[in-house]
C-alpha cells in the first residue's frame, strides 16, 4: 500500500517550506515571509540556523537565493533588517546545488556542485553521512526527493494569508500520494502555524492497494 519514505540512516533528510493557506510558497507583489513574521518566529529561525544542516538546492534558487545573500551584503538593499541577517548568514553555511546548467566554481561561498542525478547523489549522502540535510526553497527538488522515498521529516510553516490573485509557485503539484504523521506542531507569534510530520508515499488511496 505504502512505504514510509526512509529507511533509518545516520543523515536526515527534511523538507522544510514556507507556505501561504493555500498552498504557494510566494506571491507577486508581497514582502518575504508575506510580511508576517515576528520575533518568535525570527528567534526560530536563529535556533534552526545553529544546527549544522547541510542545505541542498536546485539552480533556480541558487541563482536566486545567492544573488538575493550578495544584494543583501552590499547594504542599501531594501531588505528588512531581518530578512537581511538570514540571506547573509546563507553564504557561511554549507550548501550542495545539483544541476547540468552550472558550472564549478559557484561564487557562493560555501557551495559544492553536483552535476548528477540528485536522487542517487542524495542517497549517498544518506548513507554515508552524519550531517542533518536540508532543502531550502527548490521545490521541484523537493518533489522528486519525496517521491524517491528519501525525505525523513516534511515541515511546512503555514503563514496565515490566501493568495489565490498574486500567488506564485505552487507546491503541490505533481506530489504524489501521501500520507503524514504529525511530530510536531506550534505556533509563532499568535499567527504562523508550523507542521512538522514524517511522510509515507503511497502507492494509491487507503485501501485499494494489496493487503
Amino acid at each position: 500500500m505504502g512505504e514510509t519514505t526512509a529507511e533509518a540512516s545516520s543523515a536526515e533528510l527534511m523538507v522544510d517550506l514556507i507556505i501561504s493557506l493555500d498552498g504557494y510558497a510566494s506571491a507577486e507583489g508581497w514582502p518575504g515571509w508575506w510580511g508576517l513574521e515576528g520575533p518568535e518566529y525570527l528567534a526560530w529561525l536563529e535556533q534552526e540556523g545553529e544546527k549544522d544542516y547541510t542545505f541542498l538546492l536546485g539552480a533556480k534558487t541558487y541563482r536566486l537565493m545567492s544573488g538575493m545573500s550578495e544584494e543583501a551584503a552590499a547594504g542599501d538593499s531594501g531588505f528588512s533588517e531581518n530578512e537581511g541577517a538570514s540571506l547573509t548568514g546563507l553564504a557561511a553555511v554549507p550548501k550542495i546545488v545539483f544541476s547540468s546548467t552550472l558550472q564549478a566554481p559557484l561564487t557562493w561561498p560555501n557551495s559544492e556542485l553536483v552535476t548528477g542525478d540528485a536522487v542517487e547523489a542524495v542517497a549517498e549522502m544518506k548513507r554515508s553521512g552524519t550531517r542533518p540535510l536540508s532543502t531550502l526553497g527548490s521545490l521541484s527538488l523537493c518533489r522528486s526527493l519525496l517521491t524517491a522515498g528519501l525525505v525523513d521529516r516534511f515541515r511546512v510553516v503555514v503563514f496565515p494569508v490566501i493568495t489565490g490573485r498574486t500567488g506564485r509557485e505552487r507546491i503541490y503539484d505533481g506530489y504524489p500520494d501521501v500520507s503524514l504523521e504529525m511530530v510536531d506542531s506550534r505556533t509563532f507569534d499568535g499567527r504562523l502555524q508550523l507542521l512538522e510530520y514524517a511522510p509515507t508515499v503511497l502507492s494509491g488511496p487507503p485501501g485499494t492497494g494489496p493487503m
